[in-house]
This record gives structure tokens, C-alpha cells and sequence, in this order.
């Protein structure tokens, strides 16, 4: 019996499976109250949230750094009121370097069932953290078949349950719909791309501008192009807005979005993207993609001596193998981007085969993840009660 469940995520893509996750568990407990750290889609489904999503949302190394008195004294407050009105069950999504500490304290002082909802990288870096991982949680549930057999192999309790974004979007969308919902003022033959610089403060300040000069170099070329741009929040939004006030991108046709990311993607042939689950979106749209990734020179000096895997995309890591381009640091510059993106604004051989991959993959991937994950996190509960 469900009554209490404490939840944090971290970030956006943690929000999105939060609310997928809440819904299928008030299926089986519509009693259930949630409460701990979500964003809007976990708050519209009935959430508690005791910070705003925004302030856990940081990126990088050095970055946390600046904010860890703040982080330290919202990851106490949850362990104290865990402590005080233990729930019956507690479920990290994302955020390791934030949950995992909170799990381990929740499981041995508060001795309540945890569960970790999204793997962290520890296949790619930092393997040893696997140790940790197995002492502060009793489950973990996977996205990607290749994260189970990690776990598996490791003896650490694991579900591997698919992608929810996998089972919401369809194996095919309607472009030219999209293009529509959206009022698109396009002309017959117009090619549309989208521009998705990222969900935090950080990713957008070192992706934006590059992703927009690249935008402006390609309608230099060809006025036939129009551009995309879905910022993540208000913030984001006006964020971007200071960007595309510069002289530079007066001329750009631009729409500027408050949210709908995936009607973007939806709506282009193509997209310039930040690394991140976004990408995995873009793959399941079927959207050709250009992934960059950009951070501060000191986390990118770190995080590079860390890595032990050959690529950053999702869509490459599923595939295991560079299905498509991905630009690094010093690499996203206006040319390459321009140069990678070229190919996918125009009907090939080579578009056509990578959207079959695309199309295989998604298939792989829908499994009705978050009815899956829902019984896996019912099944450790009444196990525990047993």
C-alpha cells in the first residue's frame, strides 16, 4: 500500500519521468500524495514540490561548486523530513551526484525502500561508483537494455523498463501538421531547422550563440531556410531573447518558443541540438541531428579525462556506432556545424537509411515504461513489507 512517496529530480528530463511515473502509481493508489523536488509536469499531476526544479538544475564541475552551500542545505532539509515522516518509499530520478548521498541516508538511517530511476553513466566513467550505487539503493530501473546488463553483471537489483518517451510519441509524426499547429508562415518547399541550445543557464550561454551564427551562415546561403527555436522555460527565454537582439540576427527568421520542444523538432527537417535526452526525442521524431556540447574549459578538461565511451549522443551510444555527427568544445564551431548539417537539409540515400535506425531503435525502446517502472517500484515495496 502506497500512501507517501518522496521524489527528487534534478532536471527536466527527470520532471518528464517523475509525472509519467506518478501517473501510472495513482492508477494503483489514487490516494498516493507525493511530495520532494519536481518540475511542472510532476506538479500538474499533483506534486509537492519543495524547491523550485531550477535550483538543482546546474551543470559541469565547477560549476555545483558555486551553488554547494545552497544544494547542501536543500538535501538536508530532505533527509530531515524523511528522517521525521519517513514515506514508503523513496525514488531518486537522475541527479546522481545529488541523490545518491540522499539515498544512502535514507536507506540506512530512515530504512525505507529506495529506488534510482535512470542510471547513472557509471558504464562510461567513474566505474567504481558502482560500489556506492549497490550500498544506497535496492533498485535500479534502466532505460537502455545495455544499462541492465551492466547492472546484472554487476549483482545490483535492477528493472530495465524502456523509455516513456519512447511509448508517447509515435513511430511516425505528421510534419506538415506540426508546421501547422504551430503557424508556421512557410512557403512550399521551405526547409525548417530546429535550434534546441539546451534546458539549463549554462548549456544555452555556450550553445546559443554558435548554434544561431551557424543558422544565419546557412540563410546567407539559402533564404528558403527558416529556424526553430523552443526555449525551456521563462528564464530560458528571455535568456535567448538577448541573443536574438543582436544586430547579427535582426534578419534571422526566427520563432521564438515558450516551451513545445518536441512540436519544434516535429515541425523541422533538421536540428542543431545539446547533448542530452533531447537527443533521444529528436531520434524517436525521426530528425536528422547535429549533438554539441559545450562547457566551461576547466569541466570540459575534467570531464574529458573521465569519459572511457566513444560517443556523447544517445543516438550513437544505442546505435554503438556514430550514427550521427557530434561536435565537442572547440569543435562547435559555425563551419562544422553548418558543414554536418548540410546533408540532412536535403531528400538522400544516407537520410533515408538513418531514419530506418532511427525507426528500429524506437521500436526496441516501447515498452510501456512507466506501467513497467510503476510495478517494479509496487513489487520492492510490498516486498519489504513482507
Amino acid at each position: 500500500m502506497l500512501t507517501r512517496v518522496v521524489i527528487v529530480v534534478g532536471e527536466q528530463s527527470g520532471d518528464i519521468l517523475g509525472a509519467g511515473l506518478m501517473s501510472a502509481l495513482k492508477k494503483h493508489y489514487p490516494n498516493c500524495e507525493f511530495e520532494g523536488i519536481g518540475g511542472d509536469r510532476m506538479i500538474a499531476e499533483g506534486f509537492h514540490s519543495l524547491y523550485s526544479l531550477d535550483r538543482l538544475a546546474v551543470m559541469g564541475f565547477v560549476e555545483p561548486f558555486k551553488r554547494l552551500p545552497e544544494l547542501l542545505s536543500m538535501r538536508k532539509a530532505i533527509k530531515q523530513r524523511c528522517l521525521t515522516s519517513p514515506p514508503d518509499v523513496f525514488i531518486g530520478i537522475d541527479s546522481p551526484d545529488f541523490n545518491l548521498n540522499l539515498e544512502r541516508f535514507i536507506k540506512h538511517k530512515v530504512g525505507v525502500p529506495v529506488v534510482h530511476y535512470v542510471s547513472p553513466s557509471v558504464w562510461a566513467w567513474r566505474k567504481g561508483r558502482i560500489k556506492g550505487i549497490k550500498k544506497s539503493i535496492d533498485l535500479m530501473l534502466t532505460l537502455f537494455p545495455f544499462e541492465s546488463a551492466f547492472y546484472t553483471a554487476n549483482n545490483v537489483k535492477n528493472a530495465y523498463v524502456g523509455h516513456p518517451l519512447a511509448d508517447d510519441i509515435a513511430l511516425h509524426e505528421d510534419t506538415e501538421a506540426k508546421r501547422k499547429s504551430l503557424n508556421l508562415s512557410l512557403s512550399p518547399g521551405d526547409r525548417v531547422v530546429a535550434i534546441l541550445p539546451g534546458s539549463r543557464r549554462g548549456e544555452v550561454e555556450y550553445l546559443c550563440l554558435p548554434f544561431l551564427q551557424a543558422a544565419a551562415s546557412l540563410y546567407d546561403k539559402n533564404t528558403s531556410l527558416s529556424f526553430i527555436l523552443p526555449a525551456a522555460n521563462q528564464a530560458r527565454f528571455e535568456q535567448i531573447e538577448q541573443y536574438l537582439c543582436r544586430e547579427e540576427f535582426k534578419h534571422l527568421p526566427v520563432t521564438l518558443l515558450l516551451g513545445q520542444s518536441r512540436d519544434a523538432m516535429a515541425a523541422s527537417d533538421a536540428v542543431f541540438i545539446a547533448s542530452g535526452t533531447a537527443t533521444l526525442e529528436a531520434l524517436l521524431l525521426k530528425k536528422p541531428m547535429v549533438i554539441a556540447y559545450r562547457t566551461s574549459p576547466t569541466s570540459y578538461f575534467l570531464l574529458s579525462r573521465l569519459v572511457k565511451t566513444p560517443f556523447i549522443g544517445l543516438p550513437n551510444i544505442l546505435s554503438g556506432k556514430v550514427l550521427v555527427p557530434e561536435l565537442l568544445q572547440n569543435d562547435v564551431t559555425v563551419s562544422n556545424l553548418c558543414k554536418k548539417i548540410q546533408p540532412y537539409l536535403m531528400e538522400s540515400l544516407e537520410k533515408t537509411a538513418l531514419l530506418d535506425e532511427y525507426l528500429s531503435i524506437h521500436k526496441a525502446l516501447k515498452r510501456q515504461a512507466s506501467e513497467q517502472a510503476a510495478h517494479a517500484v509496487v513489487d520492492l515495496v510490498n516486498s519489504a513489507l513482507q
